[in-house]
């Protein structure tokens, strides 16, 4: 097996401590190292304190310390483009969007990764992230082979596993990927940093949420770029009016809506763009807030396509948010959509949500992930709404 070296490596320094120990990793096992910083939300006109500056300003300290170079890279425009005006379409649609898997299909692993590697910009031979993710060639891609498709793994510390939002990376970027922190928790993270004298790091709060809109109340951001248009709050059940929303951009499916006077509260289960309604649903284990079945646009499979295995119903592993336990699932072909999937759960779980994608997996490997279309409601809540699997 021919084996490709790779030696000047470019990795993605964010100013916090996992892109940190990242480089540290990397320039332990001595690679040649070119630090980049990127800009992805233009805060000017925002009216909040925002932490852009203070990261680019940690970054700088961190390659200092590593004595590695870094630049300042401005993707400010692609991001505009490619994520957030997706963002506010899908919202004014009646979606829920997920600008973190966007954000690295089309910027850290589209246009970072062609900045890196191109011979008229930085010709990189590959480059590094902090994500906690396992790369099937090695995290620092030691098993290298050209004539075979690379797999996305999940990494060893299942609590802070990325993979999720890595279920769009291409491949030809994912090839060339390396994952130092694959194989390490976030306690030994810590740990490395505080021996290597990067300890400033760790009084930093853990980035979270959607990066653009920072600490403020999401209805007071989304009203910003999208108009209010007031409508009704019907109860999904008895067909009576029971309040009134701002907007059908402001809510999300499962989300409680405050409603008063009500023996229960309740919780938004569907929303009609056409008539504006959002239609509620009594109580939090309310059927109509429960789907077993979904369908799906077209998946994205990231080693191979997993569509030959569909015919005969093909069984794996499921999550449609960061962080919650697989399930068990059954792909078929969804003859009502072409191109698309028609996804059965073994349990029926709560507010599963139009925009937001449903990831696959098997026993390691992420295969891939597909954007979901529309639910199919009214299943009992089950005694134990996750079984874990991993």
């Amino acid at each position: 097996m021919r084996k490709i070296p790779f030696k000047n490596i470019v990795v993605g320094i964010s100013g916090g401590v996992d892109s940190a120990v990242a480089a540290l990793l990397l320039k332990n096992k001595g690679y040649r190292l070119q630090g980049v910083f990127m800009r992805n939300w233009d805060i000017v006109d925002e009216k909040t304190t925002c932490t852009g500056d203070q990261d680019w300003e940690d970054a700088q300290r961190v390659c200092n310390h590593l004595k590695i170079p870094l630049i300042y890279v401005n993707f400010v425009k692609e991001y505009w483009n490619n994520v957030f005006t997706q963002f506010l379409r899908d919202y004014e649609s009646g979606l829920t969007p997920n600008p973190d898997i966007l954000c690295n299909r089309f910027i850290k692993f589209d246009n970072f990764f062609a900045f890196a590697t191109r011979a008229d910009k930085l010709n990189a031979d590959a480059i590094a992230t902090g994500h906690y993710a396992r790369n099937s060639f090695g995290n620092f891609l030691e098993h290298f082979c050209p004539e075979s498709n690379v797999k996305l793994l999940q990494a060893r510390d299942s609590m802070k596993d990325q993979t999720f939002f890595l279920s769009s990376v291409p491949q030809r970027a994912l090839r060339r990927t390396m994952f130092p922190l694959g194989d390490f928790t976030k306690d030994q993270v810590k740990t490395m940093a505080r021996d290597a004298g990067m300890g400033f790091l760790l009084r930093k709060k853990e980035s979270t949420g959607i990066c653009f809109i920072g600490h403020r109340n999401f209805q007071d951001f989304i009203s910003e770029y999208i108009s209010t248009k007031p409508g009704k709050l019907v109860d999904i059940d008895t067909g009576s009016v029971v309040g009134s929303h701002n907007g059908i951009h402001n809510w999300t499916v499962g989300q409680r809506c405050r409603l008063a006077g009500f023996p229960q509260p309740y919780f938004i289960a569907q929303k009609d763009c056409n008539s504006n309604i959002i239609f509620v649903a009594e109580g939090s284990k309310n059927p109509a807030l429960y789907s077993k079945v979904f369908h799906t646009e077209s998946p994205y499979w990231i080693a191979e396509d997993c569509l030959p295995r569909l015919g005969e119903g093909f069984e794996c592993l499921f999550r449609f948010q960061h962080r919650k336990p697989l399930t068990k699932c059954q792909l078929e072909r969804d003859s009502a959509a072409p191109g698309g999937l028609l996804v059965t759960l073994e349990n029926p779980l709560r507010a599963i949500t139009p925009g937001q994608y449903a990831v696959f997996y098997g026993e390691t490997e992420c295969y891939g992930c597909a954007r979901i279309t529309t639910t199919i409601c009214g299943e009992e809540a089950p005694e134990q709404e996750y079984k874990v699997l991993c």
